[in-house]
This record gives structure tokens, C-alpha cells and sequence, in this order.
């Protein structure tokens, strides 16, 4: 088990610009860099000119796809981009998005975030009536619902879509002449809209808006379509959900600490989660201590909730990416002390208040404890600023199978056991969305309680519950 799969994987980003006159393909790759912690196994950038659509991807980070030769070619006066993780066994070449493609409507680039819940069905649907798939992902099932309602204006066939496909998705679309974005009528994965001079600029996440300069505008809301061409913008609300349900993850652990998703910065959230769990644990210790990064704001919010001093006494390897050579068995901790290295100085001694963002497996937790009371740590209260991980999630995060799931397989005391922590503190449920105030019903919890906004079709642990 390495550390990144210790910790759950959003699947997708995606970044979008209609802008005549811009760098429109060099402005994507810096977007994309931005977004570069939401996928980091493939990246593509495609671009239209007018009359074509351009297109190159490939596996790998944004900088090893994409150099000064590749950019200078991609030509156009709009661009859309993308960057992808992938379940296990799906990491082809074939799955790199965008998707372009070609039907009776025209030319088309695709690029999609967000797993489609009813996707077996719709796939055997289409394949009984001769569709030919040329790859494992869900996104060319909406490829080819467009080319089945290819009679009706590409707007029209998007409402058409919205109302087929179930579960979700923040797609952008391009033709030859205009950008389009769309998001699921309940808002699951996030989607804002932004300004760049007289460029419309369409993100998964606004620190992609601030990387190239842009103004942020609004988050693009469930159910919408947005259409921007030589005319402007267009709104069009098909489809609006009965509740919103934004993925509660994105605060928790996916999102850059520096974006705002859904009018919250998640910055601020991630410290009043960690004040929260300061409030519903106190716990007298002599110093709080972050597991980097995603641990930071909510370990400085416990610590300004309890006075407890902060302190980073574990450092992080910054030039080790998500693939490095395994060690040997007999070395098997030495792929967490390639990434995280414990400071005696300060751990010397001292009862410690570890706080991380989640645990879901539990693997990585426990080779950390050690490393700290092997570094002279006396007493380790491990803090956690989320619920226990019980359920599996379709909607694009790569934590579908329960039985990977440790709380959902032990008891807190036997989990506290299984890392060896002095104590185990979870945020409560309630405590979390507290910190959202009266927007507490706008989220999915379904991780945390099994409540499913969308209802999973009975495949949907079958070959094809694939992401985008």
C-alpha cells in the first residue's frame, strides 16, 4: 500500500476558455497545472480554430505531456483541457480526455469529471443497438448520447442528456465556434465560471481562475448550461435538482486550500473544522501537529481553538510524485519516510495531538504513529477533521469497494488499536456541517451515512463503473 492510496482520489479536472485573441492552449496548460492535484496520470489539451479542433493528451503529469513545441501547435480561440486519475486497471492511453469526435451536428471535444451512476445500463442499452466503444470510460456514453440526438441543436441535446444520464458530472464541451459547460442537476463535482478580460474561463476549481489571472465570477449551479461564443453568455437552468448535494470531500481533502467552491473558501472551512474538533476534544497535550498538507488549516484550528501550540514537526519530501520505485518488503515503511520524515527536536518527549484530514484505510496513519513515538513522542491523540469513512462513493472518488474501507470493516477502539494512536478523535458528522451554517443540507454525506442522493444502479461495481 503507498501513501497516496492511503488517502482517497478525485478522478478529474477540467478547464475551458473562449477567448479570440488569446494564448488560448498556453493559458489551458497553466489551468491545468493548477488543477494538477485533482489527476495526475494523463493530461490533454484540445483547441479550435474555427474550422478544426486540435487535439493532443498523453499520460503522465501536465509538464511531461505538454512542452513549448506541443502549445506553439495547438492553435485556436478556445481550448478545453483535462486532467485524469483512473481506477485501477483503466491507467490507457485510450481513457486520456478530452474526446473529440465527429457527428452529424459536426466536430466535438469532450472532457469530463464525475462517474455516471446508471452507466451499465445505458452502455448495454447502446451497445444492443450496435454502438461501438473505443474506450473503458463513461464520458463516451454521454459522447454518444449527444450523437443520438444529433437532429436537435447541441443545447437541446445536452437537456436531452441531463435527463438520460444519472449521477455526476461537470463536463465542458467544444465545437469548432463555441464553448459550453454543464454540471448534474445536484451539483456533485464542483464547476465555476470566471473572466479574463472579455474571455470566458470555465474551471473545475477557481485557483486554476487565479493561475492565469482571472476574475472569479460565480459557480456554474446544478442543472445548469452555460453556452459562450462570439455572442457572450448564455444561461440556460435545465434540469434543477431537487437538493444540491456538493461533494463535502472537496473541503475535507480534494480541493486546493487556496480555491472557493460553492461560496465557501476552502481554506477557512478546513480551520473550522479543525476548531470544531478542538471543541469536541480537549485533550491536554504540549504541542499540535499537522500530518502535511491537507492536515495544516484544520491542525492551526484546533490549535487556536485550544491554545495548544502548532508546530510542523513532520516534513514533507516535495520532489516525490505519486510513482517511485517500491522498496523491498523488508524496507516496506521506507515509502512513507520518503514523503514524511519526523523532527526529533520537536517531538522529543512531547504528547502530540496529530491531526489529519481523514483516515480510509488506515495504513498510512499507522506507519506515522510509529515514526512519531519512534522520534520520542510520548503520548500520540490522533485527530481527525472527518466522520469515519463507512461507505463507498459513485460519484467519482476511487473509494468504491467497502471492504477497502476500515471503518467500515472495524470499531473505533479497533481501529485506534490498528494504528496505534494513544486515542482516536473523528469529527462528528453534525459538528461538520455545522461549519457550514444554514447550508448545511447542501452537501453529499453519503461516505459518512450511506444517504445517496442518486441510487445506485445494482452493477455498479461491474467493469464499466468507470470515471470520467
Amino acid at each position: 500500500m503507498s501513501f497516496d492510496r492511503d488517502k482517497p482520489r478525485e478522478h478529474c479536472g477540467v478547464f475551458g476558455i473562449y477567448g479570440p485573441g488569446l494564448d488560448v492552449a498556453r493559458l489551458a496548460f497553466y489551468g491545468l497545472y493548477a488543477l494538477q492535484h485533482r489527476g495526475q496520470e494523463s493530461a490533454g489539451i484540445a483547441t479550435a480554430d474555427g474550422s478544426q479542433i486540435h487535439l493532443h493528451k498523453g499520460m503522465g503529469l501536465v509538464p511531461d505531456v505538454f512542452n513549448e513545441s506541443v502549445i506553439s501547435k495547438l492553435k485556436g480561440h478556445s481550448t478545453i483541457g483535462h486532467v485524469r486519475y483512473s481506477t485501477t486497471g483503466s491507467s490507457l492511453a485510450v481513457n486520456a480526455q478530452p474526446l473529440v469526435f465527429s457527428y452529424a451536428g459536426g466536430r466535438i471535444g469532450l472532457a469530463h469529471n464525475g462517474n455516471l451512476t446508471n452507466i451499465c445500463e445505458l452502455r448495454q442499452q447502446m451497445a444492443a443497438s450496435g454502438a461501438v466503444f473505443q474506450t473503458t470510460t463513461d464520458s463516451e456514453v454521454i459522447v454518444n448520447l449527444i450523437a443520438r440526438h444529433s437532429q436537435h441543436s447541441l443545447e437541446e441535446a445536452l437537456v436531452k442528456c441531463m435527463i438520460d444520464i444519472k449521477g455526476a458530472y461537470s463536463l465542458v464541451i467544444q465545437t469548432e465556434n463555441r464553448l459550453l459547460a454543464m454540471r448534474d442537476p445536484f451539483g456533485f463535482r464542483p464547476l465555476c465560471l470566471g473572466k479574463l478580460g472579455n474571455a470566458w474561463v470555465v474551471a473545475s476549481e477557481s485557483c486554476a481562475l487565479d493561475t492565469i489571472g482571472a476574475e472569479f465570477i460565480r459557480d456554474i449551479q446544478g442543472g445548469e448550461i452555460v453556452v459562450m461564443d462570439e455572442n457572450g453568455l448564455v444561461s440556460i437552468n435545465a434540469l434543477a435538482g431537487n437538493r444540491q448535494a456538493h461533494c463535502i470531500f472537496e473541503y475535507i481533502y480534494f480541493a486546493r486550500a487556496d480555491s472557493r467552491i460553492n461560496g465557501f473558501n476552502v481554506n477557512r472551512v478546513r480551520r473550522m473544522m479543525g476548531e470544531q474538533l478542538a471543541r469536541e476534544y480537549p485533550i491536554e497535550a504540549d504541542l499540535v501537529l499537522p500530518v502535511p498538507d491537507s492536515g495544516i488549516p484544520a491542525a492551526r484550528g484546533y490549535a487556536d481553538a485550544s491554545g495548544i501550540p502548532f508546530e510542523e514537526g513532520l516534513m514533507k519530501n516535495r520532489y516525490i510524485g505519486r510513482t517511485f520505485i517500491q522498496p523491498a518488503q523488508h524496507l516496506r515503511d521506507l515509502g512513507v519516510r520518503l514523503k514524511l520524515n519526523p523532527i526529533r527536536e520537536v517531538l522529543e518527549g512531547k504528547r502530540v495531538v496529530l491531526v489529519d484530514d481523514s483516515l480510509v484505510r488506515g495504513t498510512t496513519s499507522s506507519k506515522i504513529v510509529k515514526m512519531l513515538r519512534d522520534a520520542g513522542a510520548t503520548e500520540i491523540h490522533l485527530c481527525l477533521s472527518s466522520p469515519p469513512v463507512t461507505c463507498p462513493c459513485y460519484y467519482g472518488i476511487d473509494t468504491s469497494n467497502r471492504k477497502e474501507l476500515i471503518a467500515a470493516q472495524k470499531k473505533i477502539e479497533e481501529i485506534r488499536q490498528f494504528t496505534g494512536a494513544d486515542s482516536l478523535n473523528y469529527l462528528s458528522l453534525d459538528g461538520l456541517l455545522g461549519v457550514f451554517g444554514e447550508r448545511r443540507g447542501d452537501f453529499c454525506t453519503a461516505c459518512f451515512d450511506g444517504d445517496y442522493p442518486v441510487k445506485m444502479h445494482e452493477k455498479m461495481n461491474g467493469k464499466f463503473a468507470l470515471e470520467g
